[in-house]
């Protein structure tokens, strides 16, 4: 089932920061290195509001390449993934899902909790491999679904200049996140979909996500009339329709 959108208090509320690098950030420290980079703003944002840390306490390191462990965590904290609609029989763990994820590390419960709510990351991912922009592009639209619960919409495909160097199964992705202006082309009208995505562009592609979402909220769902219809939905060990058994 989608998860239940919460954007209006999401947006105004802290909530705890996740660890990008394993390293513990100082809550209250402000980024030095960000000063004059392209999405300044956005990014401490992003960081008063507990949605991404740093790589040292006074560090965000806009320009580093971000890898597939740093841009699941940030996008499992930035769109309030969790387990918590979800009941288990046999709590999950990451090897259940991957063969390159490790259990028991800073990352373990990112990918765990990214498969459960069905963000499609490839079985054999590797945390350590950088991310190209179609890659983290792929990943931020499937979290913003899952998150926002959004209705699929028909949108006006975008002219890429460089659209045969995208993978197919990223385009559209791709073509949404432009439509939603979470994504722009360069000044060519290209895409540079395999280029390494930076730690900055990825942030200020998550507030541009969320932005969509706090002017598009998800139509809210009519509540049941009938507690006889709760209980005809409810499977054979007695657990409500409204939540998922995992396994």
């Amino acid at each position: 089932m989608g998860i239940q959108p919460k954007w209006m208090s999401l947006l105004t509320a802290s909530v705890l920061t996740l660890a990008i690098s394993g390293q513990a950030l100082a809550a209250g420290s402000d980024f030095t290195d960000i000063r004059n980079v392209q999405g300044q703003q956005k990014i401490e944002s992003l960081k008063d509001r507990g949605f991404i840390s740093g790589v040292t306490a006074t560090e965000f390191k806009p320009d580093q390449t971000l890898n597939t462990a740093q841009g699941i965590q940030m996008l499992v904290n930035s769109f309030q993934l969790s387990l918590a609609q979800f009941t288990f029989i046999k709590a999950p763990q990451a090897s259940d899902s991957y063969t390159k994820v490790k259990d028991g590390v800073w990352y373990s419960d990112a990918f765990v909790i990214a498969a459960v709510n069905g963000v499609e990351v490839p079985r054999s991912v590797d945390p350590a491999a950088d991310l190209t922009r179609e890659q983290f592009t792929n990943y931020l639209m499937q979290s913003m679904q899952k998150a926002g619960n959004l209705p699929m919409i028909n949108i006006k495909p975008v002219k890429i200049g460089d659209n045969a160097k995208l993978n197919p199964s990223y385009q559209g992705a791709v073509q949404r996140s432009l439509a939603m202006n979470i994504n722009e082309l360069d000044a060519k009208g290209n895409f540079d979909p395999k280029a390494k995505i930076t730690r900055a562009e990825a942030a200020v592609m998550i507030y541009n996500a969320l932005d969509y979402l706090q002017k598009h909220p998800a139509p809210t769902q009519p509540a049941a009339d009938s507690s006889a219809d709760e209980a005809a939905a409810a499977d054979s060990t007695g657990t409500p329709a409204s939540e998922d058994t995992i396994q």
